[in-house]
């Protein structure tokens, strides 16, 4: 093994930015996400993952067993504003055109964003990573209105999202998954991009329009190639 080396060049890299983000509101009848929708306005999705915590168990004076407690993944979405179907993720329910009332069963999401990734040689388009995250409910929060003053801002709004890890075969359950643009098959990420972001109906060469959906992790894997275990 050569000897290390630090800060080469092209490999000072770093991570910014949140954009192109989707809503997938889940169906109850099956868990699936069928029709995502575009996510404007969004500021910044800050991940709070808890659990995995140390807990110790002494004996003959000393540490017997030190186990790890399950670790669960939670964020705190901010944004300008909210694509309408999120409206019943927030527990509101139309009761007429342009009625609404709060306080109704809150529906589960997934949700997809990017980051983008840069280094010190193609800075900003270096590559890009795609955040995925399953099985969301958001909790109430607040939502303070002010008066227009000499200072207008625009009024933000944030939720506090919790999640439910879904089935993945040969490993634990898990709520999110994160794909790297600079380590995959191009050809398999556009592919995944197509089925995450939809597709427009060509003409020539004929092909139909496809809605944007949420893939669960089993057909991401697929698509994209498991690693073999070891």
């Amino acid at each position: 093994m050569s000897r290390l080396i630090w800060d080469e060049t092209g490999k000072k890299t770093y991570e910014t930015g949140v954009d192109q983000g989707v809503l997938y509101p889940q169906l109850a009848t099956n868990g699936t996400y069928p029709k995502g929708v575009a996510w404007n306005g969004l500021i910044s999705v800050s991940e709070n993952p808890s659990g995995a915590e140390s807990n110790k168990k002494y004996a003959d004076n000393g540490v017997y067993l030190n186990l790890t407690s399950a670790e669960e993944f939670g964020c705190t979405i901010e944004a300008f504003t909210y694509p309408d179907e999120f409206a019943a993720c927030d527990g509101s329910a139309q009761v007429s055109v342009g009625v609404s009332i709060g306080q109704q069963t809150r529906t589960t999401f997934g949700l997809c964003y990017r980051t983008i990734l840069g280094n010190d040689t193609q800075e900003a388009d270096y590559g890009y990573k795609i955040h995925i995250v399953y099985g969301g409910k958001a909790s109430p929060t607040e939502k303070g209105f002010q008066t227009v003053n000499e200072t207008p801002e625009a009024i933000t709004f944030s939720w506090e999202v919790t999640t439910t890890p879904v089935t993945i075969p040969g490993f634990k359950p898990s709520a999110t998954m994160v794909i790297d643009s600079t380590k995959c098959d191009p050809t398999k990420l556009a592919a995944l991009e197509e089925i995450l972001y939809g597709k427009d109906a060509v003409v020539k060469p004929v092909s139909a329009a496809v809605d944007p959906r949420l893939p669960l992790p089993t057909e991401i894997i697929e698509l994209i190639g498991a690693i073999a275990q070891g």
